[in-house]
């Protein structure tokens, strides 16, 4: 499988460690792309100090990815990445981590439930979720309308996709630069254009004239 061209020059990659660059570019993992252990993948993604590093290997049962974060989030903090996890709330929560993303339908869920808990005082209000525990809370958006949703269950970003054509959305088109201009003018918090993102400095100038504040790229990150 591989969803956005891998074909990378240094030049480019020089670029992403530019503090002076300003369009940011958060690396998604996928280890079912990787070619070597996926631990050592994630360090070279690291050697290239992207933005953020989302792990999103969320098809991994919670117990698991809970073990797997530890170790990522340790690679993460040796890099000075930040890092954000992903879908498995409670276990960022106990790893003392306060960056994640959420499914919009989890988020929407989870914030029904958190104020059904604030509302009746619920003595299992520590078990719930708060917007307040996390200093980062990411979702994925689709139309304006998600975006908009998100931003009011509090959100602090989210990704809108996807926005060029890539085998990872085989058969579907992309929804294009309007609707990811569309989404950016709908919302105050940042954007990130997502499907089809390559490591193209054209491309990210693309995304950036529409409002975007950055990118995302998993296969290209994951084939290093």
């Amino acid at each position: 499988m591989n969803c956005n061209d891998s074909m990378i020059n240094n030049s480019i990659l020089k670029k992403m460690n530019n503090p002076g660059r300003n369009f940011q570019i958060l690396a998604i993992s996928n280890r079912h792309l990787c070619n070597q252990p996926f631990e050592d993948q994630i360090k070279r993604v690291c050697e290239w100090h992207p933005d953020a590093l989302v792990l999103r290997e969320k098809d991994l049962p919670e117990d698991e990815y809970k073990t797997l974060a530890k170790n990522i989030l340790d690679i993460c903090k040796a890099y000075d990445v930040p890092c954000i996890l992903h879908t498995y709330w409670k276990a960022a929560l106990e790893l003392g981590h306060d960056a994640i993303h959420l499914p919009l339908p989890l988020l929407r869920e989870l914030s029904a439930e958190s104020q059904k808990h604030l509302q009746s005082q619920n003595s299992t209000i520590s078990q719930s979720f708060h917007v307040t525990d996390f200093h980062k809370i990411g979702t994925s958006v689709h139309s304006v309308e998600d975006a908009m949703e998100a931003e009011r269950l509090g959100a602090t970003y989210v990704t809108a996709g996807h926005i060029f054509t890539t085998d990872c959305k085989k058969g579907l088109p992309p929804r294009g630069l309007d609707f990811l201009k569309n989404v950016c003018d709908a919302v105050t918090i940042p954007v990130y254009g997502i499907g089809g993102i390559k490591f193209d400095p054209q491309q990210w100038n693309s995304l950036k004239k529409q409002g975007a504040c950055g990118g995302c790229i998993m296969s290209g990150m994951m084939q290093l």
